[in-house]
């Protein structure tokens, strides 16, 4: 696990370049992530056509017709020298109002039980974060959060579940994350919220966008 001197690059297919930071999950790393993002969003390139942000690294999407992997390589280099190109990125606080337990978090009595907790402190811990969506993926909205604190981390399903209602919120690991859509899936879910993540009509269709952030808030 490393943090690079200097970020890698590799051509991704025939009409991608993904730009590495490091091999692991890290706060500040995921900053100049987005940072990095915003920047090449401000510069318009013309032959650019989409960015896809993770946890360490940059998926730079190009017209292929129009710029050879050598151009568009050469202009990143030059985008990463840039004084601007990891100014701090704008972002936003949302606030997930959740129902905890019963139907609707059908796993918080073992995510309590696993960590030897009550379900009022898991949900008291789950609740007193405010979140980082690191990216979006798995499902179309899906945000990946993090992190919860340790004391409630808790290990996926041994076996999947085959439907998981839209708007239910899991715990994966140290990873909390809401199901935009009706999709299986595996974590452990705790809580749901009526709020609509993913919306194909709407502009931007994702709830929560990368580099976002979130803090979940309890209702009866």
């Amino acid at each position: 696990m490393a943090i690079y001197f200097k970020p890698h690059m590799h051509p991704a297919g025939d009409a991608a370049i993904l730009i590495e930071w490091a091999d692991e999950i890290d706060d500040e790393v995921n900053d100049r992530v987005h940072a990095f993002a915003q920047h090449l969003r401000a510069e318009h390139h013309p032959e650019i056509r989409d960015l896809v942000p993770a946890y360490s690294s940059l998926l730079v999407c190009y017209n292929s017709r129009r710029a050879s992997f050598a151009t568009m390589r050469d202009f990143l280099r030059a985008a990463l020298q840039s004084p601007q190109a990891f100014a701090k990125a704008a972002s936003r606080l949302i606030e997930i109002p959740t129902c905890y337990g019963g139907e609707f978090g059908p796993d918080l009595a073992f995510v309590a039980q696993h960590n030897r907790l009550t379900e009022a402190k898991v949900v008291h811990l789950h609740t007193g974060v405010v979140y980082r969506v690191y990216f979006i993926g798995f499902a179309p909205g899906f945000a990946y959060l993090g992190s919860v604190p340790e004391q409630i981390a808790a290990p996926r399903l041994a076996t999947p579940r085959t439907r998981v209602p839209a708007g239910s919120i899991g715990i994966a690991g140290r990873q909390t994350g809401i199901y935009p859509i009706e999709t299986p899936g595996g974590w452990q879910l705790i809580g749901r919220t009526t709020l609509r993540l993913f919306d194909p009509h709407r502009d931007p269709p994702t709830l929560l966008c990368p580099g976002d952030r979130v803090r979940f808030v309890a209702i009866e």
